[in-house]
């Protein structure tokens, strides 16, 4: 566990120069640390402070003069400078941990992740949780942070007693913290993600149960219980098991239900889920739900917010209509399974153009056959995987081979007949030609209203 206090030199070193490593850099200088901050690309610091020194470009010795270093997320687990440290004996911590030190010892935690669906089960449960306070009429805050965009370093100097902190918690974060005790964990899905960077499903699943790992008693743990992985979780879980199932397949005991129409509660109340696409998104409703129950809301919270929820953007987000075609973007679909979620939420009209590709993860695309086969007309691969998608598909799909999004927009655009759909779900991380998958998105969204 994390204690500044353990550290009287107050001399800490930040791996990464990215937002939450500058957001944790400026969190430790305004308790009095002298930090530096070092990145293997060049980066510029975002706000200069006297007390931060920034080395960029490489890491040098000047990293292992430090009391404790903090590891941003995203940074390879056996890198170099990592294992250098730890041969050193210096304690390393993550951000999301670092962080959470400093708040009050009141706050309430809840903490959302699963391969898929994190960020709006993670605002949808930040919805519910302020339409809580608006009935209460209260004084307490509710902070919405983490992966979803916002670091958890950048909000905890406002939090106050007794404020409510809902935290999108990812894998990378998750593997770095050696102390975590969220006091309601949502777990949505496990599927394979992230596969290069944890070496395997075994070491990604471990992640993902860290969520759990630090929870007590008293502690509330939501799983879906019609998914396997998240199911086996459950018999070395601590807390209360509280379980959704939207598949009429499941392995826990559920505390709610789908019925086709309507979420069941074992309390006996009926909820309408909010009118988004897909059947992933009323299990991302469900898990929100439980979740903001068992922070003390009621059924009318829930179902206010759901109400007035909307598509979140890059999430099979409707960008316009273009000569009676429709053009979708879910940029935020990074891997296989997010990919096959969103095709399923069409009809099975085979009228989809899908957009895929981007930096491989290290899965197969031949999972993606029997959807394609089911719903799409034409594959336009993009990226720096092009290659591979095109071994692994073109036996059983036609591909055509259009290198970057301009061009396959350019080409679907031009092919694509009304009442056609035009999918960018790329099943790929986007950093071979884009910063991240906003990026992607907005230049997508861009592209198309040019047409």
């Amino acid at each position: 566990m994390f204690k500044l206090s353990d550290f009287p030199n107050k001399k800490a070193t930040v791996l990464g120069g990215g937002k939450s490593g500058q957001a944790v850099a400026q969190l430790l200088a305004s308790y009095g640390c002298e930090v530096l901050i070092s990145d293997e690309q060049l980066v510029s610091l975002n706000t200069p402070s006297a007390h931060i020194t920034l080395e960029s470009g490489g890491h040098t010795e000047q990293v292992f003069l430090a009391d404790f270093i903090v590891k941003s997320p995203g940074i390879f687990p056996k890198s170099a400078v990592l294992l250098q440290a730890r041969e050193l004996g210096i304690p390393v911590f993550s951000e999301l941990e670092v962080a959470l030190s400093f708040l009050p010892e009141d706050t309430q935690i809840l903490a959302v992740s699963g391969t898929n669906g994190k960020t709006t089960t993670t605002t949808l449960l930040g919805t519910i949780l302020q339409q809580q306070v608006l009935r209460e009429k209260s004084n307490r805050r509710v902070w919405v942070c983490g992966n979803i965009g916002s670091p958890v370093s950048t909000c905890v100097s406002q939090v106050s007693s007794g404020d409510a902190v809902v935290i999108e918690v990812s894998s990378y974060q998750l593997e770095d913290s050696t102390y975590f005790h969220p006091h309601i964990a949502g777990l949505l899905n496990i599927t394979p993600d992230h596969l290069d960077h944890h070496n395997g499903m075994k070491n990604y699943i471990a992640a993902k149960a860290r969520l759990f790992k630090d929870q007590t008693k008293q502690d509330i743990a939501v799983l879906n219980a019609a998914d396997a992985e998240c199911a086996q979780l459950a018999e070395n879980i601590a807390g209360e098991v509280w379980a959704f199932s939207a598949q009429p397949k499941h392995w826990l005991k559920t505390d709610v239900f789908y019925d086709g129409d309507e979420l069941i509660f074992s309390e006996g109340y009926h909820l309408r889920p909010p009118q988004l696409r897909g059947i992933h998104n009323v299990e991302n409703a469900m898990a929100a739900a439980l979740m903001a129950l068992a922070a003390g809301a009621t059924e009318e919270d829930v179902q206010t917010a759901f109400n007035n929820f909307h598509a979140m953007e890059h999430r099979i987000e409707p960008v316009a209509v273009v000569r009676g075609v429709s053009f979708i973007n879910d940029s935020k679909a990074t891997n296989l399974d997010s990919t096959i979620t969103a095709l399923k939420s069409f009809d099975k009209a085979k009228n989809i153009w899908l957009i895929l590709g981007g930096r491989d993860k290290g899965a197969s695309y031949e999972v993606l056959l029997p959807y394609l086969k089911a719903h799409c007309k034409q594959v336009l691969s993009i990226g720096e995987c092009m290659d591979k998608i095109e071994k692994e598909l073109k036996d059983g799909f036609p591909i055509v081979r259009c290198e970057t999004l301009e061009k396959a927009v350019a080409y679907a655009a031009q092919h694509a007949a009304t009442g056609e759909i035009v999918l960018l779900s790329p099943a790929c991380a986007s950093f071979d030609q884009f910063k991240s998958f906003e990026e992607r998105g907005r230049v997508f969204k861009q592209l198309v209203n040019r047409l």
